[in-house]
């Protein structure tokens, strides 16, 4: 089952274009963060596609979208677009906890979709996502574009060469020493939580690495202390929270996300093997071996540039091609899966089992 999750799925009698040129694309969200909207707009056009709208609810942000894409229609709110505009994929590039109506209300429309990361906040959101979409016969898909990184893709080239021997155990961190900030991503309600912004990319880099179902997620997280200090108050993210995850094949992984780590840790996993471990970091890998003898040695590099063009470059070749997805939906829902399962695992003290559907 794992193997067709990571190479991605066809929808049967989906829409297919002739070329990429002929799908027109569009954006929900156009804020200022990162001018991650811009990078999804785009990497739509470097794949051929056409970005010919945007909704927004700031004038001011539809400004900068006219500035940057000359031409483009503007709309105030995603009901406008979605009624007007002939856009045949929209990418909803929102405050998390809008992802999973925003998607659907695309999807009831007849329209492609592509969600930022997190696909959604919960697990049930998920599934009547990749429901309706089968329904409707549209594509889904979730930005989960550090797929690429080229730190993940050295990681996954030279540890399925053998170098660390198998896999046992990842441990994957993400944090320092850092009071929440005056937005929306520190606030419980709208992110979902400590785990859903930065946790979700190291997380993924984990199931890159590991193919093998989840049996069980145990999730801790402490809070209480940023929230006398937060503008947030009692909607603050979890000061920490921490994943345990168990899979089939008997590895493990570990997630820490934290905002009290006075001692963050210098790479983003550590993967330990039968033969080995390797510490994978943003523009460095380091391997270490043990021979029988016990004598350490160790092999440095740099990692290669990312390719996060490749994202919407399999989005234009499944809808002209049939080219299977690689971020299929059930991939992404893996993902919040285990996010979703961990934060009610912290509630009930308890670990939970995973369910497929």
């Amino acid at each position: 089952m794992l193997a067709a999750v990571l190479e991605g799925v066809k929808m049967k009698n989906r829409k297919k274009f002739k070329k990429a040129k002929d799908i027109q694309t569009g954006i929900i969200g156009y804020g200022g963060g990162c001018n991650i909207s811009r990078c999804h707009l785009s990497g739509m056009q470097k794949a051929g596609m056409r970005p010919v709208a945007v909704a927004e609810v700031n004038p001011v942000r539809l400004k900068a979208a006219q500035k940057d894409f000359p031409g483009i229609e503007t709309y105030s709110s995603a009901a406008a677009m979605l009624k007007s505009s002939s856009v045949d994929l929209v990418a909803v590039v929102t405050p998390h906890n809008t992802h999973a109506d925003l998607a659907m209300q695309c999807i009831k429309a007849g329209r492609n979709v592509v969600c930022e990361k997190p696909f959604a906040i919960t697990t049930a959101e998920c599934d009547a996502l990749i429901e309706a979409a089968r329904k409707k016969r549209v594509l889904i898909s979730v930005y989960h574009n550090r797929h690429w990184d080229g730190s993940i893709l050295q990681a996954v080239k030279m540890i399925k060469k053998g170098i660390i021997g198998e896999i046992v155990r990842i441990e994957a961190h993400m944090g320092a020493w850092a009071p929440p900030i005056n937005t929306w991503r520190s606030r419980r309600s709208i992110s979902g939580g400590i785990f859903y912004d930065w946790g979700i990319h190291v997380l993924e880099y984990g199931l890159q690495l590991i193919d093998s179902d989840i049996v069980e997620v145990s999730g801790f997280a402490k809070k209480g202390f940023w929230a006398s200090q937060s503008v947030w108050k009692n909607d603050t993210n979890e000061d920490e929270g921490f994943v345990v995850v168990r899979f089939k094949n008997s590895a493990w992984l570990t997630l820490c996300v934290s905002s009290i780590d006075s001692n963050p840790k210098p790479n983003l996993l550590q993967i330990t093997g039968t033969k080995g471990t390797y510490l994978m970091g943003h523009t460095t890998w380091e391997v270490i071996n043990c021979t029988k003898t016990g004598i350490t040695t160790s092999q440095k590099g740099k990692n290669p540039d990312g390719q996060w063009e490749h994202f919407y470059q399999n989005i234009a070749d499944h809808l002209t091609k049939g080219t299977k997805l690689i971020i299929s939906p059930e991939w992404a829902r893996r993902l919040v899966h285990i996010l979703d399962l961990a934060v009610q695992s912290a509630c009930k003290g308890r670990a939970l089992k995973a369910k497929y559907k």
